[in-house]
């Protein structure tokens, strides 16, 4: 089973239970249930009968806490795997803060330069680099890049990483720290090898420094035996997001959500 969290409309959440086993279709949905709260949704998820949720084997979650609740709460007889998508999302988010930051460096030395310019009636004339960005457009133009392993950039994308890593080297470390937590899921077949790499990754960031990957380690450490469960079986939670993703079309499809009750009454009778 899967457990995720999703927007249905006007921001509101409701924590989805689905069935990997239907693989999307009828007999996918478990239930839907508004809100996040743990009390809530075990309170719900208890109505089922006690003989189907020891049933349960694995489910697959992310790292929030009340998440973790609503399993142990009602699925006692579970393993819980914490889902590939949200540990690496994690990491990425650590390297993306860094490149934020920079950018609003950058944005705040143009403007300071902007405003010196002004002042003595020079036009102010942006510094760029070989490629044509400006330091404000590299570190912009640069976000998807960082997302994806370098034997998936394109020439240009090389030309612009080059220049991106070059003027921030610290950018170029966060991506090496980025990728060797990437390696670490793609190059373990089992929890054991899997543990040695992800011990060698902590002791990297640490050596490097950097806070938010620090943060992201120690949030991963808290969690690691529910990590480490997704290996040699490897689970993820990617059938929920799949799940909400039809949902997302399904609205779509229907043009928004104007009746919230009759929205479910129909997402229960075709998934459920």
């Amino acid at each position: 089973m899967s457990i995720d969290e999703t927007t249905l409309s006007k921001g509101e959440l409701y924590t989805i239970v689905t069935n990997k086993e239907a693989k999307g279709k009828k007999g996918a949905l478990i239930a839907i249930i508004k809100g996040t709260k743990s009390e809530i949704v075990s309170n719900v998820l208890m109505k089922i009968a006690m003989r189907e949720r020891v049933k349960v084997k694995i489910i697959t979650l992310d790292m929030s806490s009340a998440m973790d609740w609503i399993v142990r709460a009602c699925f006692p007889n579970t393993k819980k795997v914490i889902d590939r998508f949200h540990t690496q999302k994690l990491v990425t988010e650590a390297l993306q803060e860094m490149r934020v930051e920079e950018r609003w460096k950058a944005i705040d030395e143009e403007n300071e330069m902007i405003q010196k310019c002004k002042k003595t009636g020079i036009r102010y004339i942006p510094l760029t680099y070989s490629n044509g960005d400006t330091k404000k457009q590299l570190l912009a133009r640069g976000r998807y890049l960082l997302f994806k392993p370098s034997s998936k950039w394109t020439e240009s994308q090389k030309e612009r990483v080059n220049i991106l890593f070059t003027a921030f080297p610290e950018l170029k470390a966060g991506y090496s720290l980025s990728m060797m937590f990437r390696s670490a899921y793609e190059h373990s077949k089992t929890k054991e090898e899997a543990k040695k790499k992800l011990d060698s990754w902590y002791r990297k960031a640490e050596e490097k420094g950097f806070k938010t990957f620090i943060t992201a380690s120690e949030s991963i450490k808290n969690h690691e035996g529910w990590i480490l469960n997704y290996f040699p079986e490897r689970e993820t939670n990617a059938s929920a997001e799949s799940f909400n993703a039809k949902l997302k079309g399904f609205r779509t499809l229907v043009r928004g959500v104007a009746d919230t009750k009759f929205f479910l009454y129909r997402i229960a009778k075709i998934y459920g």
